[in-house]
Parts: structure tokens; sequence; C-alpha cells
């Protein structure tokens, strides 16, 4: 049970990351302070969770300073619909689906075959 996955580290920006950091630190310091007055908690292994991604996050700000992996820059996600323009613009290759069409016209003819036969039978 991860609280934030490394993927999900190295896609954050520099500035979401020393933000995370902070959060994370404080949580830790209030869970520290709850263990060390004797109260309960909820969950005392969130404790090492929380360390652990906290060095998470320093190895990879770490390893993005000493250029050992390539800084991911967030990718921006594109609108999922195409435009009319754009559809028409689109090559007719991708447009032409000749098996589907094929398929289609089978069906219809058999279609019309049962029911020339079942009109005959009747």
């Amino acid at each position: 049970m991860a609280i934030l996955r490394v993927d999900e580290i190295r896609k954050m920006r520099k500035e979401e990351r020393g933000k995370k950091i902070t959060e994370l630190k404080a949580e830790l310091s209030k869970l520290m302070s709850t263990r060390a007055m004797g109260g309960s908690m909820e969950n005392p292994a969130r404790i090492g969770l929380i360390k652990r991604t906290i060095a998470q996050f320093y190895t990879i700000q770490r390893e993005e300073e000493l250029g050992i992996r390539k800084v991911e820059a967030p990718k921006e996600e594109k609108p999922k619909t195409k435009g009319r323009k754009e559809k028409e613009a689109e090559p007719a290759e991708k447009e032409a689906k000749p098996r589907a069409t094929r398929k289609r016209a089978k069906k219809e003819t058999v279609d019309e075959e049962e029911t020339e036969e079942k009109v005959t039978e009747e």
C-alpha cells in the first residue's frame, strides 16, 4: 500500500513535489508526536510508509540533479473528440473498411434468401 507510486512522483513538477514533501513531513511529525506522547494511532505502519515515500521523493530529485534520469515534463492531454473538419481531413484508407462491408452484404443476402424461402414455404 504505497502513498504515491514512483511513476506518479516522476510525472509531478518540481513545485508539486516540494508541496507534497512538506505535506508528508507535517503528517509524519504529527504521527511521531502522537506516538511519543503515548497516544493510540489508527495505523502505526503509516509512519514507515510516509518515511519511505519521502525518501523516494528525495531519490528522484537527486537522480534528476545528477542527470541519471531524464526529467519527464507532464504531458498535456489532447481532446479525445475530433472536430468535423479533422474527420474530413483524415485519409480515405482509414475510413474504408472493406471486410465489414462485405460481411454486412453477405448477411443481407442471406436474410433475403431466408425470407424468400419462408414466403415460398407458406
